[in-house]
């Protein structure tokens, strides 16, 4: 049973009102021209684990070379398991340049081993122009049915609060599966590229949605991202006018499909896919949604491709909406929670807070365990008056960056520019060199306890 709203979920993004539901298509397309590419991801993602890998054509997934095992060539990004890759792709390319001599040598019927292998996947496109532009398109893929098959357990998680997100938005549910290529449903994942949590958020496209600080990330919270992944997708939608291009949108970006459907004069994906050329729609972004329909068919049976696989029963906690700022340890304590499970539950809450350097902030919606359901009253009395504050808690010190003024850090912390100076011997228009570490006042706001004291009761009305 999923816990009512204020004693378990988050509220719910409130459908937006200047797109009707009946204008957003609750259909998700699933191209004929790409069943090709979808059975290879179903492949990659149910048939091999991370300890195998495809040497594959990068452009016609259907050609699979070879399935490399990787279990004794060394952990990932090791100089044994590039070596052991560079070794079976030198391997192809030669078997590619030998069906090429042999094609054009006209004894393609009598060639034998990785020339022979080469001329059987191809088929029929085994032409001398295709195969040599063949040679610099053989790729390598890490498989993933391990983690895939690990998604599946913890989306269970998350499962509920995302199909009422996306419904409440008139989406299509099966949006759902998209975490799986994202990151496994994994809510701590971070990408090379900077990309982070379930949803896989970089950090500018968070902040039009959510915190993104150092004190609260909510790309990291999956009921917060959910609800800006839904809106993001949107968003996407109401610019491309498709499912196929809006999803895709979400890896490659909403101007980058409007380029792309703008330079091929069509909306089908599949055209898309198969012709558009760009420096930066490359391998990822070409096959993001064909990855997306493989990662889907899976989820809707996942029995199918992992027999016995359960999903992990849904996340159950009490939401309580912090009414002031208040320290992580004192929370702790008061509130009788251990900290791991505080930090279980809160993921969004940076390094800043757990250390007790920056204060859990006003307005934050604190994740408590089922069982330590109070109200806000409550909350105030166990937590108390006098440890709750009125306002964030700057940090000791502070590094200047390039080309920062006195009066640009003391705004920054929302402090008094003279006493940052005479705390640091400086005048308040000296020139500050980068790098250096200025000390900033330890002042302690108030607390709610203390501005009560300071508010004054209304006179009594003599007249009564």
């Amino acid at each position: 049973m999923s816990p009512a709203l204020g004693a378990g979920q988050p509220s719910i993004v409130p459908p937006d009102q200047s797109q009707s539901a009946e204008s957003i298509s609750r259909e998700i397309p699933r191209p004929a021209e790409l069943q090709r590419d979808v059975d290879f991801w179903i492949r990659v993602y149910s048939d091999i684990t991370t300890l195998q890998g495809f040497l594959h054509d990068e452009r016609h997934l259907g050609v699979v070379y070879e399935t490399l095992d990787l279990a004794l060539a060394g952990p990932p990004g090791s100089s044994q398991r590039r070596e052991l890759i560079k070794r079976a792709r030198d391997r192809w390319t030669a078997g590619l340049d030998a069906a090429v001599h042999a094609l054009e040598a006209g004894t393609a019927e009598s060639v034998t081993g990785d020339a022979r292998r080469v001329l059987q996947l191809w088929g029929n496109d085994a032409t001398p122009a295709r195969l040599r532009e063949a040679r610099a398109e053989v790729r390598f893929q890490l498989g993933q049915a391990d983690r895939f098959r690990a998604g599946i357990v913890r989306s269970g998680t998350w499962e509920s609060h995302i199909a009422r997100t996306f419904d409440s938005l008139g989406l299509p549910p099966e949006l759902a599966a998209l975490p799986h290529v994202e990151s496994s449903f994994t809510p701590s994942a971070y990408s090379k590229v900077g990309a982070s949590g379930l949803w896989q958020f970089m950090r500018s496209t968070g902040r039009l949605y959510m915190r993104v600080d150092d004190i609260v990330d909510e790309r990291l919270d999956p009921f917060r991202s959910t609800e800006a992944a839904a809106k993001l997708l949107l968003s996407n939608y109401r610019l491309l006018g498709s499912w196929p291009l809006a999803i895709t949108a979400y890896n490659h970006g909403p101007g980058g499909m409007r380029r792309a459907r703008q330079m091929m004069g069509t909306d089908d994906f599949g055209v898309i896919a198969r012709n558009y050329r760009s420096r930066t729609f490359g391998f990822a972004s070409r096959n993001f949604y064909p990855s997306f329909l493989a990662a889907l068919t899976i989820d809707q049976d996942p029995q199918r491709f992992f027999p016995g696989v359960t999903r992990a029963p849904e996340m159950q906690f009490h939401e309580i909406p912090m009414p002031g700022y208040a320290d992580i340890k004192r929370l702790e304590k008061a509130l009788d929670v251990p900290m791991g499970q505080l930090r279980d539950l809160n993921p969004a809450l940076r390094p800043a807070v757990w250390s007790g350097e920056r204060l859990v902030p006003r307005g934050y919606r604190l994740r408590l365990p089922p069982d330590r359901a109070i109200s806000s009253d409550e909350f105030v009395a166990r937590v108390g008056a006098d440890q709750i504050y009125v306002a964030q808690i700057g940090p000791q010190a502070h590094k200047v960056g390039r080309g920062e003024t006195l009066h640009q850090i003391a705004r920054k912390y929302g402090l008094n520019v003279r006493r940052v100076a005479e705390l640091n011997g400086l005048d308040p228009s000296a020139k500050l060199k980068r790098g250096r570490v200025l000390q900033l006042p330890d002042d302690r706001p108030s607390t709610l306890a203390e501005l009560a004291v300071q508010t004054p009761t209304p006179a009594a009305d003599s007249s009564l």
